[in-house]
Formats: C-alpha cells, sequence, structure tokens
C-alpha cells in the first residue's frame, strides 16, 4: 500500500512539472503580448514594461526562473491587475468555485447514485429504461447548452428562480450547482448501475439472501460496498472537472469565481495568471485523482495487487 502511494506521488510530480513546462512554453509562443492593447505606448515604456517582468530575458531564462518561484509556492504578480499576485487572486476566486463544485457534486452523488442502483435492482423495468435515458441525454447534452436552458425554463419562462449571481439572491445557487452537476450525475448513475449489477450477481450476495438477511440490508451492507467502488474511483476525476468545468457556469451566470479571473487572462494575455491558475487545477486533478486512487485500494483490497 505504501509504495504504491509513493508511485503515485512520483507519477503526480512528474505530471505537474509536465503540465507547467507545455502551458509556459505555449503561451509564450502565442502571437501578441501582455501590454499589447488599442491604444499604442511609446517604445521605451514598452521596453521599461518588459524588464520589469523579465520579458526580455531569453526564455529559457524566463522559464526556470518562473518554475524556481513555483517551488515556493510564488506565481509571479498578474499583468492584468497591477500590484496583486496570482496567489492572492486564486485564493479571491477559489472559495466561490470550490463551493459552486461542492453544491454540484452533492447533486450529482444524491441524483446518480439513487438512480444508478434503483435501475439496477429494477432492472429492465421502466425505473430502469427511465433513469438511464435521461443519463444518456446528461452525457451528451454539454453545459454550455444546458445552463441557457435551464435559465430559460425555470428564470425567466416559470420565474422561479434568480439567473445570475452568487449568494445575493434566496436560490440563486440552485441553477448554477444544478447545470454543472446534472452530466456527473449521468456518470455517476451509469457507473452505479453497472457495479451494483456486476456484485448483485456475486455467490456472497446469494449466500446472504440464503441467510435470510433482508433485501434491504443485502443492498446496503453488502451490495453497494462493492457496487459503488467505480464511483469512488469516478469521484477524484469528477471533482477537478467540476472546478474546472466551472469556468463555463461562471460565466454563464456571472459568478465571481476563479473562472473569471481566468476568461479575463486568456482575453489579456496575462500569462502569469494563466500559468497560475493552469498549475493550480493540475495540482487539484492529481491530488483529487490520488485520493480517490487510495480510497478505492482501501475499499477492495485486492486491487493492491493489480
Amino acid at each position: 500500500m505504501l509504495s504504491i502511494f509513493f508511485k503515485r506521488i512520483l507519477l503526480a510530480i512528474t505530471v505537474l512539472i509536465a503540465v507547467a513546462s507545455v502551458t509556459f512554453f505555449l503561451v509564450r509562443l502565442a502571437p501578441g503580448g501582455p501590454f499589447d492593447a488599442e491604444k499604442a505606448v511609446s517604445e521605451q515604456v514598452m521596453k521599461n514594461l518588459n524588464e520589469v517582468y523579465n520579458l526580455n530575458a531569453p526564455l529559457s531564462e524566463q522559464y526556470f526562473d518562473y518554475m524556481s518561484g513555483v517551488l515556493v509556492g510564488d506565481f509571479g504578480p498578474s499583468f492584468r491587475f497591477p500590484g496583486r499576485s496570482v496567489t492572492e487572486l486564486i485564493m479571491t476566486g477559489l472559495p466561490v468555485t470550490f463551493e459552486l463544485a461542492i453544491y454540484s457534486m452533492l447533486i450529482a452523488l444524491f441524483i446518480g447514485i439513487l438512480s444508478g442502483v434503483t435501475a439496477a435492482l429494477k432492472r429492465n423495468t421502466f425505473l430502469d429504461y427511465i433513469p438511464m435515458s435521461i443519463a444518456m441525454i446528461g452525457i451528451c447534452v454539454p453545459t454550455f447548452l444546458l445552463g441557457p436552458l435551464l435559465v430559460l425554463i425555470f428564470g425567466i419562462n416559470l420565474e422561479l428562480l434568480p439567473v445570475s449571481g452568487w449568494d445575493q439572491l434566496p436560490g440563486d445557487k440552485i441553477l448554477p450547482s444544478l447545470t454543472l452537476g446534472f452530466a456527473y450525475a449521468a456518470y455517476i448513475a451509469r457507473l452505479s448501475r453497472g457495479g451494483m449489477l456486476e456484485i448483485l450477481n456475486q455467490d456472497f450476495i446469494r449466500t446472504a439472501r440464503a441467510k435470510g438477511l433482508t433485501e434491504r440490508m443485502v443492498v446496503t451492507k453488502h451490495a453497494m460496498q462493492g457496487g459503488l467502488i467505480p464511483v469512488v474511483s469516478f469521484l477524484g476525476p469528477a471533482v477537478a472537472g467540476l472546478l474546472a468545468g466551472s469556468f463555463v457556469v461562471e460565466t454563464i451566470f456571472q459568478i465571481p469565481g476563479l473562472g473569471r479571473f481566468y476568461v479575463e487572462a486568456a482575453f489579456n494575455r496575462d500569462y502569469t495568471m494563466i500559468l497560475g491558475t493552469t498549475i493550480f487545477f493540475s495540482f487539484m486533478i492529481v491530488m483529487f485523482n490520488l485520493f480517490s486512487d487510495i480510497l478505492a485500494l482501501w475499499l477492495n483490497p485486492r486491487s493492491r495487487d493489480i
């Protein structure tokens, strides 16, 4: 178990270094610069700006300077917001983005597990066909289409829920959370159904029923522990995907989260903000994947030998 943990850590470090390196060179090789604007500035001013931010140094020197700062948690200053560091901006928008991801995950787990387990227990009935059909729709419909559709139905036509903002009006967190969590609820529903169907056909389930255990006890105590292992393995990528996917939802619903800074940085070529946000989200993805792998190994000890 310990050796697997250290292997995962080593792989995580390698992935983070690769992501940081590739992102750095892709951003720097893109046309334009962070100080290109509609209003032209003098050559001397541009020279001074490049010197202050070390943009006139060779690309290799810029790379090693930036990576040495990243190792100590310094993502550098923001080009778009003078006087503010990238770390400060990330910490400003992260709580809102993280809160949105938590609400979305709770919705996804509740809807997904309930639908998947019910579909497995009622196989080949309408309680199986209807949830799985809706799950397929949820997988196929992207968030940038689902969000405006929910706004049109519940916000404009029915006037039941607010269509923008965060923590400003009662109920303004429902539509964004539902939009972001619906697709993951669909994935979790299909994973839950598949895992439960596999476990329900095992010999130990038949033995538990033969001993006279109630169906509720068989499902909750025996079947779900093994049947939901695919869901546990999916949680790491799902949480990371919710954090990254919040960019689109935050734009649709005008939520002041981390996605706002990232989108503005992309339009304004804010190199350090793009790099810092990408590295931070890569770190979150790697850590959540590591956590879900360890949790899956703990739930299923047989997989430790694979």
